[in-house]
């Protein structure tokens, strides 16, 4: 019995351990992404299991001392391994199957000195299309051109420093052209999204668009469009 009661702690801590180290394997080079989504599967399976193994067995038996602790730990990692990836499923669920969000969808921004880096992305850099756009206003109809009544340059300068504390890596910035490229690195998994920000004069002062796109993925599970809120959200401290 302590034999089983060992293998139901050690599916536990297995199933975190397939967590944990899945996204890093992918972002290494060591495994594809095909197995990284595998070892997420999986680390889902074993931790439910883990998790109704642990609770049964802690009731029945009721544990004393370390093993109690084992087992508790054992529940939580089981919990931790199932939320994880069972949150971003029905995340993925609730948004369009789209990874190319921009906030002017009949003239998005156009990628110039990123070109080059997305050559074997299996996305192209090319905008997506109408059907994407139908999708991501249906889904995001807060995104939208960004109006400011201060100079083209000084959007310029806000934007920049905004698109450096978002922690992206700038490929070029060009305030002649009123354009920025670069690229976000997610922690986990190490997935690259390009982004790039176009900057306009008007009449009343400048206005600024934004287009960020996965190079892997048919979905993004809706990081583009988190991604275009926050860095409005600090391009707006950035100008007051």
């Amino acid at each position: 019995m302590k034999a089983l009661h060992g293998l139901f702690i050690f599916l536990g801590f297995l199933s975190v351990i397939l967590l944990a180290v899945s996204g890093p394997l992918y972002k290494s080079g060591t495994a594809d992404l095909g197995t990284a989504f595998l070892m997420l599967r999986w680390a889902l399976y074993i931790g439910a299991a883990a998790f109704i193994l642990n609770i049964i067995w802690y009731f029945i038996r009721r544990p004393q001392g370390l093993v109690a602790g084992l087992s508790g730990l054992a529940i939580i990692a089981g919990a931790v391994s199932v939320y994880m990836p069972f949150s971003q499923y029905l995340k993925a669920q609730n948004v369009p199957a789209i990874h190319d969000i921009t906030t002017d969808t009949q003239n998005p921004p156009k990628f110039v000195a990123i070109v080059p880096l997305r050559a074997d992305a299996p996305n192209p850099v090319e905008y997506a299309g109408e059907e994407t756009a139908k999708q991501q206003l249906k889904a995001y109809p807060e995104l939208t051109t960004y109006e400011a009544l201060v100079s083209p340059a000084e959007l310029f300068e806000a934007a920049v420093q905004a698109s450096k504390n978002m922690g992206w890596e700038i490929v070029e910035s060009s305030g002649a052209a009123g354009r920025i490229e670069a690229t976000a690195t997610t922690t986990w998994f190490g997935f690259k999204d390009d982004v790039v920000i176009r900057i306009r004069s008007t009449a009343d002062g400048s206005e600024l668009d934004i287009r960020s796109k996965s190079r892997v993925g048919r979905s993004d599970v809706g990081k583009n469009a988190e991604r275009i809120r926050e860095f409005m959200g600090e391009l707006e401290a950035q100008l007051k």
